[in-house]
């Protein structure tokens, strides 16, 4: 799975995740300088080996890249100072992430960046971190922030252990290792194919004998304006939304918080393309991630993750009762999902050839086909868990976080959702030409919560107090300001 997106990434199909930070540096012991975020970086390397491992290819491609340290890691080459015009706010910050969300990271070293940001209102900084999504995927980011922050502004020494320092790999060395992966590959097919069949039995049955819908089917989503061929430049947009508000939601109808904000996305993109064009008679399909790490896995890196495919119910007038429809697909997917299993899909990726895989991945976009066949799903909507009690930044107070997940030819919109505290955050990533307006789409979310909470108080059936300090972005500023 982590090689998967070395290969799928072409010059207008970045596969890197990005984050955008703000925090308030009134609370640093000693103020905010460059060169104390410099030594405060350059001190925490050591807690991960994300950070300073880079990739290495096998001679002729006989197997997967392999990661191995860095000899020559030149941390100044990933530390980057830059400054926003005036207001400073968040639309300044999120053109900003875009442009730095289009660039490309370079493969010849460890595949992440960090761009400090000032210039910011309020005298706050901002950070965009960029990382590739062969490292991490939703989950370890999450756990990888953990690297960089503090629970207090002042906290204790800790020693940090350097970089471990390990001997390149020669050429004859790593050709050795693709000859036995590819000897391997021949005593994994038959568990492989035993699994698929078992899986596809499986699902066949359950789609027979099961009266209610199950897990979205790919191909059968509407065409909507970012499902086409995409290009490399970058649109962001962002806002924040009270936790209280989605929990008062999920308690008064009986849902999940994962319903709620599915439910939240589907009436932004309602409103969206209601303005731009029209909402198209069939449902909008969602691709969801979900993470397949067990406990034992929890502090690791990489990718351990698949996918369910849910219909979001965008052709349902009623809010409440979308968030129904979607509470009901979510719980028979989620069946699906854990009958079929979550390692049927990713177990055959270790089959596909990386030249093979590659040029197909490219030639496709080159040929832009995504413009010659249904969309397999409209969007990616992805949901992570994030830290409930305040953070800290070389002792800044983190103030907002905004997760950003990439976009890919044929899907050119990405919707990634971060808790942090009592708010919780939603990044919108888009194709620079296909999403105009993506602001637009973003201050939905508010107006999309709002009905919702409305129809919670109304009914009066909220299980706790509905928080009222969470107005419509359009009335509120972002958590940025």
């Amino acid at each position: 799975m982590d090689a998967t997106f070395l290969y799928v990434e072409t010059p207008s199909n970045q596969t890197h995740m990005t984050g955008v930070l703000v925090f308030d540096p009134s609370t640093m012991k000693d103020g905010y300088s460059w060169d104390r975020m410099r030594e405060f970086v350059k001190s925490r390397l050591g807690r991960a080996p994300a950070f300073t491992r880079k990739l290495a290819r096998v001679p002729f491609d006989l197997a997967h890249p392999v990661w191995v340290e860095d000899p020559d890691f030149d941390m100044d080459a990933h530390l980057h100072r830059v400054a926003v015009p005036k207001p400073g706010g968040p639309r300044e910050l999120a053109d900003l992430a875009g442009q730095i969300a289009g660039w490309p990271l370079d493969r010849s070293r460890p595949l992440w960046d960090m761009w400090f940001v000032e210039g910011l209102e309020h005298g706050h900084i901002g950070l965009v971190a960029k990382m590739h999504h062969s490292t991490i995927d939703g989950v370890s980011g999450s756990n990888l922030m953990m690297h960089l922050f503090d629970l207090e502004p002042d906290p204790a020494p800790v020693e940090t252990p350097p970089p471990p320092s390990e001997r390149m790999p020669t050429d004859a060395e790593l050709l050795a290792r693709g000859l036995w992966s590819r000897a391997k590959r021949p005593l994994l097919l038959p568990n492989a194919l035993i699994n698929t069949a078992r899986a596809g039995a499986e699902l066949v049955r359950r789609r027979v004998v099961r009266t209610e819908p199950g897990m979205a089917a790919p191909f059968s989503a509407p065409p909507t304006p970012w499902n086409a061929p995409i290009t490399p430049h970058r649109r962001v947009s962002f806002t924040s939304v009270s936790l209280a508000d989605i929990r008062a939601v999920k308690d008064g109808f009986g849902t999940t918080v994962n319903d709620v904000i599915l439910a939240v996305c589907a009436g932004a993109l309602r409103r969206w393309l209601d303005s731009h064009g029209g909402i198209p008679p069939r449902p909008l399909t969602a691709g969801v991630p979900v993470s397949t790490r067990g406990d034992d896995e929890a502090g690791g890196f990489g990718n351990l993750v698949s996918a369910m495919f849910v219909s979001l119910a965008t052709d349902v007038d009623d809010p409440v009762e979308r968030l129904q429809m979607i509470h009901d697909g979510t719980k028979n997917a989620k069946e699906e999902f854990r009958a079929v299993g979550a390692d049927v899909l990713t177990n055959w990726t270790e089959f596909s050839g990386p030249r093979s895989f590659g040029l197909a991945v490219r030639l496709y976009s080159r040929m832009e086909l995504a413009d010659r066949h249904p969309p397999a799903l409209n969007l990616i909507v992805s949901n992570v868990p994030g830290p409930p009690i305040p953070l800290y930044l070389a002792g800044g107070r983190l103030q907002a976080l905004y997760p950003l997940g990439p976009v890919f030819d044929g899907m050119g919109l990405n919707i990634t959702v971060l808790s942090y505290m009592e708010s919780v955050g939603f990044g919108f990533l888009a194709c620079r030409e296909l999403v105009p307006e993506l602001w637009e789409m973003s201050e939905g979310v508010a107006d999309a919560l709002d009905e919702l909470v409305a129809r919670v108080k109304a009914n009066g059936r909220s299980a706790k107090p509905v928080s009222t300090k969470a107005p419509s972005t359009k009335s509120r500023k972002p958590a940025a300001q």
